[in-house]
């Protein structure tokens, strides 16, 4: 792994406050005892302007060290988390940091961390993309073949049962492969920015008619790109839908902390299902498609985003809550 941090002599962090704690508690004797010989020869009030002149040049130097050994490494590492945690690649020039031994161990194990989990991030979307490229190929075969012999007029009953069975059987693997792509998209925090729900309720509305959506505080600001909310929204209104609703409620707070609640009228989760809703491929609906991977996708996102969903307690229909 490349050093990411200048190589070169740093003083402990404990000779660092031990000098300034030193300097700071004798400044003020040796001004004293400077005041008792100065002010004979000088005068009092010329010594004490001149002293009081060399203690704020000693402060100011105190100042201008304490930012170059504490402040100054603090910031350029913060700095570079920041650029990590927006998605930016990890920038391979040293950081221009002159903190202490302490810092410089500090600093360079959060580099350090944060490289690798950038690397474990890469490494795992560039498996996902790779299994899921290789497998299209020889699942499209299989669904291809089935649907040739489906097509088969002498076909018998029993024969056709399984073709139809491999038929679904395809097109499940091929939703699965659909969703562990989504998913591997929605790890990567790309989607900053603000919207409103007033802004994506015209394209909800046209997309979902068969839902009455309600939406209360659609002027509040949520920190999330419009593209971002569109992909949590559809996921969220697809799964109410899917699971016989007919209304949805959007409510958008902005207390100390943005939130979101969505509820609807539909079936609702049962009290064995609710610890597992978040759960890749757990879905009560395989039969009719349903590939599990929704909910996963939907937190997937907020969690590269610095937010969370949970599932509320609800007496009918369902309810979720995501916290920004």
């Amino acid at each position: 792994m490349h050093d990411r941090i200048d190589v070169k002599w740093r003083p402990p962090l404990l000779l660092v406050l031990g000098g300034v704690l030193g300097t700071v508690l004798a400044a003020p004797l040796a001004g004293l005892f400077a005041l008792r010989f100065l002010g004979p020869s000088l005068g009092f009030r010329s010594s004490a302007l001149l002293i009081a002149a060399l203690v704020l040049l000693l402060t100011l130097i105190l100042g201008y060290l304490l930012w170059r050994l504490l402040l100054r490494p603090v910031t350029a590492l913060a700095d570079r988390a920041a650029q990590v945690k927006a998605g930016q690649p990890m920038a391979l020039n040293p950081l221009p940091h002159y903190g202490t031994q302490e810092l410089q161990g500090l600093g360079q194990a959060v580099l350090d961390m944060a490289a690798t989990l950038q690397n474990r991030e890469a490494t795992i979307r560039s498996f996902t993309d790779h299994a899921t490229h290789e497998l299209k190929t020889p699942i499209s075969a299989i669904r291809g073949a089935a649907e040739i012999l489906d097509v088969d007029a002498g076909l018998a009953a029993q024969d056709r049962r399984l073709v139809a069975s491999i038929l679904a059987s395809a097109h499940q693997m091929e939703a699965q492969l659909l969703a562990l792509r989504r998913v591997a998209a929605a790890r990567e925090p790309t989607h900053h920015g603000q919207c409103t729900l007033a802004a994506l309720a015209p394209m909800l509305r046209a997309d979902f008619a068969g839902l009455t959506q309600t939406i209360t505080g659609g002027g509040v600001l949520l920190p999330l790109s419009p593209q971002g909310m569109d992909i949590v929204l559809r996921q969220m209104l697809g799964n109410a839908q899917a699971h016989g609703a007919t209304a949805v409620s959007l409510q958008a707070s902005d207390g100390r902390r943005p939130a979101l609640t969505i509820s609807d009228n539909g079936a609702g989760i049962s009290d064995g299902n609710r610890a597992q809703v978040f759960t890749p491929f757990f879905t009560t609906r395989r039969n009719s498609g349903g590939t599990g991977m929704g909910l996963t996708i939907v937190q997937s996102l907020l969690q590269a985003h610095g937010a969370a969903i949970t599932l509320l307690p609800t007496d009918s229909g369902s309810a979720f809550r995501i916290d920004f």
